[in-house]
């Protein structure tokens, strides 16, 4: 049996085990839930149960929570395989699904009769055991696979086929994260110059493109990644022949800014089949709405919240320079609209009179003390819940521009001008992964368009959280 094979099937009985161990538990935390509620001193704190009310009674709402609970960890993908050896990423999405079961179990409770009708008291409390079963049973997994032989049947090894700036990005990031289900065989070579020149040292040389069985019967990779798309078509099907034929997962890594390659949809015009782009879903009219929504919700919150630490700082602002406290600026916005953004000031009033418009730097001399502190923890983008009110902003988006800029990057770095096609951000997955002022702006833009292509409630969630917490290059 091929390394592929052994890996699929270890893989998948480890996943059945993990789905029936987590429903199992579940509704194990859920029959703790109701002892809490009904059998526990704590049945005094809610209303009192009816008569009716017993264990057996109980029993199909029990299994309903559970297939509730299974069928989210299901839509929430915790049973893809690479999700095995990241507990940390398991345990978030067992936390979405608990909320999701909650939202499911409580509506039903409300539009549904049940006899006995259940409790919401014995809701809330199975939420928080059932959290606290699962995850305890995963972490126990988890502790167990990673001392458990079988750990090195889930990692893949990976063949490079030619080597690129963006197959240097794969490498790395598989490399940098120990917790990654993959590890790098070596780098098939290619006689593209460009797809070898920059070639890593520390990865080996398994074979070549003309030879590419050998790498499989010597190598035994369970995954191949193309990273030279100048290969000849016949050699590109080849290799991807090849990869069927010893069960590798056959990749391409797109060349660089190719994007939304994961929207083509095969539709018809007359019945003539073509590939089309579809609707990416933050730019869905229910989804936009969804968004405002949320924009409106926290900047009203984001504004009462922070008023007072906005008269705190502009009395310092004041105290260190003259001047205003506020400090506005024309930035190019939604479908490339002007209009003035909002900060606090943290630099001088001459800041730019002979340097023109500049990004920060670190340690930048135009900076006030004050300022410096201020640009450092992001508490000079506060003022901007206020563009948000008036829809210039969203609460996450791609960090909007300055016009004098705009012309250059639309000449200079292709597909820039699709970030204008949703509103910029107070914050975005560029800035949280260290993407801000003075650092590659291709790079920036290839994680704000990641950003347009999978958008997500949830995923603006994790960047709002996470903004807390990384302040890399902010300066």
């Amino acid at each position: 049996m091929s390394a592929p094979q052994t890996y699929t099937r270890t893989q998948n009985s480890l996943l059945t085990c993990l789905l029936l161990g987590d429903a199992l538990l579940c509704f194990a935390g859920l029959s703790l839930g109701y002892w809490l509620r009904f059998e526990s001193p704590l049945r005094a704190i809610g209303i009192e149960a009816d008569a009716g009310t017993t264990y057996a009674s109980y029993l199909p709402l029990l299994s309903l929570g559970t297939g509730f609970f299974v069928i989210a960890c299901t839509y929430l993908n915790l049973y893809d395989g690479r999700h095995l050896l990241r507990p940390n990423r398991a345990r978030s999405i067992i936390g979405r699904a608990v909320f999701f079961w909650f939202a499911a179990f409580l509506g039903t409770s409300l539009v549904l009769k049940f006899e006995p009708p259940i409790s919401r008291l014995f809701v809330a409390i199975s939420c928080l055991t059932t959290v606290a079963v699962v995850i305890g049973w995963r972490t126990l997994f988890h502790a167990w696979l990673s001392r458990s032989p079988l750990r090195a049947r889930l990692i893949q090894r990976v063949a490079i086929v030619g080597w690129t700036q963006e197959a240097a990005e794969v490498a790395e990031a598989i490399q940098r994260d120990r917790n990654h289900p993959y590890e790098i065989a070596g780098i098939v070579e290619t006689p593209t110059p460009s797809a070898t020149i920059a070639r890593a040292p520390s990865y080996p040389i398994i074979g070549h493109i003309d030879r590419f069985e050998d790498v499989f019967t010597r190598h035994n990779p369970g995954i191949v990644i193309v990273a030279d798309l100048e290969l000849p078509k016949e050699q590109l099907m080849r290799a991807a022949a090849l990869s069927e034929q010893y069960y590798a997962a056959f990749k391409v890594i797109p060349s660089f800014f190719q994007i939304f390659i994961s929207n083509l949809r095969l539709q018809t015009i007359s019945g003539v089949p073509i590939l089309g782009v579809e609707e990416l879903p933050i730019l869905s009219l229910a989804n936009g709405y969804l968004k405002r929504a949320i924009d409106l919700a926290g900047a009203v919150v984001g504004l009462l919240l922070s008023a007072p630490l906005i008269a705190i700082l502009a009395i310092l602002i004041k105290r260190e320079s003259t001047g205003p406290v506020f400090y506005a600026q024309e930035r190019v916005g939604l479908n490339g609209r002007w209009f003035r953004i909002y900060k606090l000031r943290s630099m001088r009033i001459d800041a730019e009179t002979d340097s023109g418009a500049l990004w920060a730097v670190k340690d930048d001399p135009r900076r006030t003390r004050i300022g410096a502190f201020m640009r450092a923890t992001n508490l000079d983008e506060i003022p901007q819940f206020w563009n948000v009110l008036l829809g210039h902003m969203s609460l996450v988006g791609p960090r909007p521009e300055r016009p004098e800029l705009i012309a250059r990057f639309e000449r200079e770095i292709p597909h820039y001008n699709p970030r204008h096609e949703v509103r910029p951000g107070m914050t975005g997955w560029a800035q949280i992964n260290g993407l801000r002022g003075n650092t590659s702006l291709a790079e920036r833009i290839k994680y704000d368009l990641f950003y347009i292509e999978n958008w997500s409630p949830w995923f603006d969630v994790q960047i709002m959280v996470l903004t807390f917490f990384r302040m890399k290059n902010a300066y």
